[in-house]
């Protein structure tokens, strides 16, 4: 059997068992296996499968082996237990309170809170579906029991949670930078800017909507103590020295990422602890999320290192360029190309299973390009912002329906992301006319 076609039905049943809501990790490192083996069993024309065993194996296995021993592969369980920690000893809603009362006065101003209080929450863990769980039991209650509209308190959250994406650190960046042999150290920096923008372009919606509809977010008349406000922004330090730490020292050239991986995490311990914000029992609490949440990562990074290699051998990804380099498509439509694959793909799968398992294919495409593969990963880390609300399965939006007390309508969260996701588009159209958007201050660490 041809190899081409041999890859294209592997590919076809791994999307069938994804869409079956077979884990990710499994269909990928299954299917693959499978095939692998089937490839190698009918290389010379006729089926010997004892033949095929060994190759197999030495494939699959070698395949897992790099990928694990991967040195930037470590920043992962860091970078989770530095958020872990830091949530549980309140260092991410400190950001929040003080948001909350900087911005009071402001038309909207708790939901333009709960925004940057997720900004700050995702600059430190980098994980979105965590800031809008999180989050999402913080702010939502509390501006549903002001009045606030529940379209606009719910979505702000929602919205607010997809900046864990794109604010390093960033899991999604890491893994791509695994995948694509890019520096990680310079995807996070492409990545502040984008994530400033799309945080600004967020307040700008939040703003634009009470405008318009006053009655959508009532007036918070409280009135704040002298000095809370300087008390509020103080207690921030923890955060402020923890980014500064990851942005700072990268890009000084302190640290590598990796290295800024392992100073911050041990600074949020020692933090935790001189605060006496942190005892043993969050320590191990942390320490067992961390576990749980890497566990699942490394599996399915291990599957999709199998899939890279299934996809290697049978050829798929060049026939897949050579078909869009004879279509002499321009690289607008490419794009356009790439945003519904992804859109299509965010209705069924995580952010984590979406890029793992294009990338094989996409990264060989743009590559022939001639583009910048620093600039592609901001466009694919925004692209996955955007499926984690786009209906009809934006993971962050049933995350909030799911944690919300009393309960909002899942239509209800959809009809209030509406407005954000436009300005999403406009974002992602911007990173895309505009590569310096991204490339500005990893080009500046040179």
């Amino acid at each position: 059997m041809d190899p081409l076609i041999l890859g294209l039905l592997g590919f076809a049943c791994a999307l069938i068992l994804l869409a079956l809501r077979v884990p990710i990790a499994f269909s990928l490192a299954g299917v693959s296996s499978v095939f692998i083996l089937l490839f190698f069993a009918m290389r010379h024309g006729g089926f010997d499968i004892i033949s095929a065993v060994a190759p197999t194996l030495s494939m699959v296995s070698s395949n897992t082996f790099d990928l694990v021993h991967s040195y930037d592969l470590s920043m992962i369980p860091l970078f989770v237990l530095l958020g872990h920690i830091a949530y549980h000893t309140g260092i991410t809603t400190d950001i929040y309170h003080a948001a909350r009362i900087w911005l009071k006065r402001l038309p909207g101003g708790v939901a333009m809170a709960s925004v940057v209080g997720c900004g700050g929450f995702s600059a430190i863990t980098g994980s979105s579906i965590a800031c809008a769980s999180a989050m999402g039991k913080i702010c939502v209650p509390e501006m549903l029991r002001m009045g606030y509209d529940k379209r606009l308190a719910t979505s702000t959250v929602a919205v607010g949670g997809t900046l864990g994406s794109l604010i390093p650190p960033s899991v999604l960046f890491i893994v791509y930078g695994i995948f694509t042999e890019m520096s990680v150290s310079r995807l996070f920096l492409a990545g502040v800017l984008p994530g400033l923008l799309s945080l600004a372009g967020f307040l700008l919606v939040i703003y634009l909507w009470v405008k318009r509809h006053p009655d959508a977010a009532p007036v918070d008349d409280t009135t704040v103590a002298k000095g809370q406000r300087r008390k509020a922004a103080i207690r921030c330090w923890p955060a402020v020295l923890l980014f500064t730490i990851i942005i700072g020292g990268i890009y000084g050239g302190f640290f590598t990422a990796t290295e800024a991986a392992a100073v911050s995490a041990f600074s949020v311990i020692v933090i935790g602890a001189v605060q006496k914000r942190l005892n043993w029992q969050q320590f191990m609490l942390s320490i067992k999320e961390t576990c749980t949440q890497t566990t699942s990562i490394f599996f399915i990074a291990a599957g999709a290192k199998i899939f890279v290699g299934f996809v290697a051998l049978t050829g798929m990804a060049p026939a897949l360029v050579d078909i869009v380099e004879s279509a002499d498509v321009s690289i607008w439509v490419l794009m356009l190309m790439i945003a519904g694959v992804y859109l299509l793909l965010g209705m069924f799968l995580d952010p984590l299973g979406i890029m793992v398992l294009t990338l094989p294919f996409l990264i060989p495409m743009v590559d022939g390009y001639g583009l910048d593969l620093i600039w592609f990963g901001v466009v694919v880390i925004k692209l996955l912002e955007i499926s984690l609300i786009t209906p009809p399965v934006g993971l962050n939006v049933f995350v909030i329906a799911s944690v919300t007390k009393p309960k909002v309508a899942v239509y209800d969260i959809f009809m209030g992301v509406g407005r954000f996701l436009v300005m999403d588009v406009l974002v992602l159209i911007a990173i895309i006319a505009f590569p310096v958007l991204s490339l500005l201050l990893p080009n500046l660490m040179r």
